[in-house]
């Protein structure tokens, strides 16, 4: 007998749908920013780093209520709700007092990586660590990049994220 992948907050997106390929239309039910997947080249890319727990931010949901929903379609058990408060959106955040839009000295539009095939990760967190202190790195986005936010945040970097459209996020990091 097979054995299935057990669906969990860090499980990786491409992971769950390789294992379960019925649970991508139940994503798509879930929030209509998982439609993304349907992009050939995100595939490739964001689903294969992203989490469930990064992806739930993605797409306005609590991860409880994703990995719960998710399990329940494949006839597993849910978890628990979260006691801790899951519902920060940074999407909605005011410009913090370091932000400046004069200090912006680097940017990456990562849209034309994203077409060519390419992850823009690498090249970014390169760019982050040759940043001068107090000067702000612009990273554009056709969607929020919550595994790149993740990792820049562990390594001392403070972020600002503009929504402009679905498909348009301008993310803002500086040295912390």
């Amino acid at each position: 007998m097979e054995t299935k992948l057990t669906i969990t907050p860090k499980t990786k997106i491409l992971d769950l749908i390789t294992d379960y390929p019925e649970l991508e239309e139940t994503l798509f039910d879930i929030s209509p920013a998982f439609r993304q997947l349907k992009n050939p080249i995100l595939r490739k890319t964001v689903a294969r780093v992203t989490t469930l727990q990064q992806a739930a931010l993605v797409g306005g949901i609590k991860v409880e209520d994703l990995v719960n929903r998710l399990r329940q379609a494949t006839g597993a058990n849910g978890i628990p709700d979260s006691t801790e408060e899951t519902d920060y959106d940074p999407t909605t955040q005011e410009a913090p007092d370091w932000f400046s839009v004069s200090k912006v000295t680097g940017q990456l539009d990562a849209r034309e990586m994203l077409n060519r095939g390419e992850h823009p990760v690498s090249q970014v967190l390169a760019d982050l660590q040759h940043m001068p202190d107090n000067e702000i790195y612009e990273l554009v986005a056709p969607f929020f990049p919550a595994p790149l936010i993740d990792k820049a945040t562990g390594l001392g970097f403070l972020n600002y994220v503009v929504e402009l459209s679905p498909e348009e996020f301008r993310i803002f990091f500086i040295r912390g």
